[in-house]
């Protein structure tokens, strides 16, 4: 079994919206020579705010004009116009709000729907030392092939430092043309010094269902991540162990990132009673409600594993599972990622991803830095898993469902 797989801390809602820039729309080099030449709001008759005005167009022409004159190497007006796009957004101190160029963008977008170029490695943001952590290998990938292991550290990917780096271009250096390689430095845990790792990228289809049959007429769906293609999987994984007997469900989200806000509402709706599954409130109060009707509820015993890694849009589902009390939850303490993000297209094919709203569960529990408590505290025994296999919070699961199976 392949546990805790996991990638890229999952954008938890996938809406583009298409935000007009008028018909002229200039890059930020050309606003800065346009404020330059008309320095006064008058003479322009364009409001400047706090970070567009005269005189931060001055200052910036002042700093490209010294990186121009003194700077070793040669840089582009492109790359300069890219650092201050993606410098503003820094700015705000969210690792979760990023801009995109639009060859980034496209790279989400591919990913989101299931397919993507690269090693097969979920990655999430280890907050303490603010470098990508590989969550989970999946099965038969070059990630798997070449020694990668769930835990590491990514400390430079090609030779260059990814440490503070948003987590989404830090995952756009590991991915790249079909053949070709990337160059991994690995922090792991008891090694002594850097392990270095070459990778050949491949085309991988996203597996983020993985279903099978338990002993006891126990059905096990692990769920890895909420991509545009995860539904039509969560539902034949259902059907599956339906029509062979299931009598109990352990849902596994342990390493679960998260993904599509509308994804997993959907297959909230293949479980749920009737009533809220979720719902957010926005930076005016503005609330906008999630609900299922309940005519699809699942009628056997759940169980629910979750994890530290298990964040986001798998926390929206774990949450309403809890609320409503229809299943145990076992594992450890979720992540706490109570926020939501939204995408919003330019017109010139780049865009910006900014938090946008909390969520709460359909309680009003906002579990933002918190997390979920689960019912049954169980520390995942890794020394056990490495040496044999074994899984100790599964066999808790299996222990849990059994009881209420009876």
């Amino acid at each position: 079994m392949s546990k805790k797989r996991a990638f890229a801390g999952g954008v938890i809602s996938g809406v583009i919206l298409a935000l007009a820039l008028g018909a002229g729309a200039f890059t930020s080099l050309q606003l800065y020579r346009y404020f330059q030449a008309n320095k006064a709001a008058g003479e322009t008759g364009v409001k400047m705010g706090t970070v567009g005005d005269a005189d931060t167009s001055r200052k910036l022409n002042v700093l490209e004009g010294m990186i121009d004159k003194y700077y070793l190497e040669d840089v582009g007006e492109e790359e300069l116009e890219q650092g201050v796009y993606k410098g503003l957004l820094e700015a705000l101190g969210d690792p979760y709000s990023v801009y995109y160029t639009p060859e980034e963008l496209q790279e989400l977008q591919q990913k989101t729907e299931g397919i993507y170029y690269g090693i097969g490695a979920r990655v999430s943001l280890d907050e303490n030392t603010r470098l990508p952590r590989i969550a989970g290998v999946i099965a038969g990938t070059p990630a798997e092939e070449a020694g990668l292991k769930e835990g590491d550290l990514i400390y430079q990917v090609d030779g260059q430092d990814v440490q503070g780096m948003d987590l989404s271009s830090a995952v756009a250096l590991v991915k790249g043309e079909e053949g070709t390689t990337v160059h991994l430095t690995i922090v792991r845990e008891g090694e002594s010094d850097y392990l270095e790792f070459d990778v050949v990228r491949r085309k991988l289809e996203n597996e983020t269902v993985v279903q099978r049959m338990l002993e006891n007429q126990i059905g096990y769906i692990q769920i890895q991540e909420f991509d545009d293609v995860t539904l039509d999987q969560f539902t034949k994984a259902l059907t599956d162990c339906r029509s062979a007997g299931m009598q109990g469900l352990i849902l596994d989200l342990r390493g679960n990132p998260g993904g599509n806000l509308n994804t997993v509402c959907e297959i909230a709706r293949e479980m749920l009673p009737k009533g809220l599954i979720v719902y957010t409130e926005d930076k005016n109060g503005e609330r906008e409600e999630y609900t299922c009707d309940g005519k699809k509820e699942l009628g056997v015993p759940l169980v629910v594993l979750v994890d530290a890694n298990s964040a986001s849009a798998s926390e929206i589902l774990a949450g309403a599972v809890k609320d409503y009390g229809i299943g145990t939850l076992v594992g450890t303490t979720t992540f706490g990622k109570g926020i939501v993000q939204r995408i919003m297209k330019l017109s010139d094919g780049s865009a910006v991803k900014l938090t946008v709203s909390k969520y709460y569960t359909p309680k009003g529990n906002n579990i933002h830095k918190i997390g979920i408590e689960p019912d049954v505290e169980v520390e995942f025994d890794g020394e056990s898993y490495q040496a044999d296999g074994t899984d100790n919070q599964l066999n808790k699961a299996v222990e849990v469902l059994l009881e209420k199976m009876q």
